[in-house]
């Protein structure tokens, strides 16, 4: 049997992704700049898709802008604002726990000589807001935060942030990366006042390689990307029609059953979790499983480093990840687990299981069993 519990990571494609993508390919391939018919057809399928995730979020097309996935959109969100509104300060709020993708755009504009704030969470992955809003002064452009932690499933009480930001600084610039969000919860960006949104595709059963930035209309960002002046001169380069068609439908599906799916991925992490802390010396790390996201729980086995545990399940056609699994193949010690204050043994041993939609049940009892058996003679072997 095969168990593959590794959807932070990527998930597989909706059947009708892969048949749009496959189509644009094949017979509907042409550049979406050019002028003639097949150019006209391919830039149909740009803006269909740019249609159905505006509905998603009630927002409006034009305010869709398509990247690389979501790196790109973090990268373009923090540099881009930051060099658009300098002149108006260079004081950026973030927080101790984010992706790769913001932390290290964040130290790049720190270098440049910006500011940078970082508000710690607390042993669950929370944000104290009371000092989020003591970090927010006049001169501050931007704050960045993370909708749902990759690695525990912590969750940003964005609808608050948002609120609490703009009522200390109406200026200030409030980004959220919603790639483990998005699919998982529904986002009004107007509503709780977000001015820019990271999605990437391949977390939501679209194709790897694209990903968008919802960019708020009164947002004051340069293009991060020059060349032919696609997007209108927002980001060059020939629009990934495969991608970007793709990505459409697999917002449309994931939001035709988001209700169904969400509470099917929460009740399978109860149980899993559940039947988890049965186990001997087993410590589920961030929030408890019923108040994180549905999609994330993250353990800690002690006694087994988290690579050997992670290649022992391998072995049995189980598919986990080791803190996350975004930083190709590079293990280097987590951010997240270290920011809520994790003990080294405690880190070492965590292991994230993250389900979608397709998970089962049977692929959580088969995982129990190969736990059951795998982790007394793992840590007879780690003693010795």
């Amino acid at each position: 049997m095969e168990a593959y519990l590794d959807n932070s990571a990527t998930t597989r494609c909706y059947e009708a992704v892969k048949d749009i993508v496959v189509k644009t390919m094949m017979e509907d391939y042409g550049n979406p700049s050019a002028m003639h018919l097949k150019g006209v057809q391919a830039e149909d399928y740009v803006k269909e898709a740019a249609r159905k995730i505006a509905k998603t979020l009630k927002v409006q097309e034009k305010d869709i802008y398509f990247t690389s996935g979501g790196t790109e959109s973090d990268n373009w969100a923090l540099i881009g604002t930051a060099m658009a509104n300098q002149r108006k300060g260079k004081h950026i709020v973030t927080t101790v726990f984010e992706h790769a993708a913001v932390s290290a755009p964040v130290e790049w504009l720190e270098e440049q000589g910006f500011e940078i704030t970082r508000i710690p969470v607390d042993e669950q992955g929370n944000l104290s807001l009371d000092e989020l809003s003591a970090a927010i002064r006049e001169d501050t452009i931007l704050v960045s935060a993370m909708y749902v932690n990759n690695e525990l499933g912590s969750l940003l009480p964005v609808e608050e942030v948002g609120g609490l930001i703009k009522e200390k600084n109406p200026e200030t610039l409030f980004h959220v990366d919603a790639i483990q969000a998005y699919g998982k919860y529904r986002i009004y960006p107007k509503k709780m006042k977000i001015d820019l949104l990271s999605v990437s595709s391949h977390k939501i059963h679209g194709p790897k390689g694209v990903g968008f930035l919802y960019i708020g209309d009164k947002v004051k960002i340069h293009p991060l990307i020059l060349g032919g002046g696609q997007q209108k001169g927002m980001r060059s380069g020939t629009d990934n029609v495969p991608g970007i068609a793709g990505m459409g439908e697999a917002a449309k599906i994931i939001y035709e059953h988001l209700d169904e799916n969400t509470a099917h991925m929460r009740e399978l992490k109860e149980y899993f979790a559940g039947e988890l802390e049965k186990l001997e010396n087993v410590a589920i790390n961030g929030p408890e499983p019923s108040k994180g996201a549905p999609h994330i729980l993250n353990v800690s086995f002690p006694g087994v480093r988290s690579e050997v545990l992670l290649h022992a399940l391998e072995d049995k056609g189980i598919y986990v990840s080791a803190g996350s699994a975004c930083s190709s193949h590079k293990r280097t010690g987590s951010a997240s687990l270290g920011a809520i204050g994790l003990s080294p043994e405690r880190k070492e041993s965590a292991v994230r299981f993250s389900f979608s939609e397709f998970t089962s049940r049977e692929e959580l009892d088969y995982t129990l069993e190969s736990l059951r058996s795998l982790l007394p003679m793992l840590r007879r072997y780690a003693r010795k």
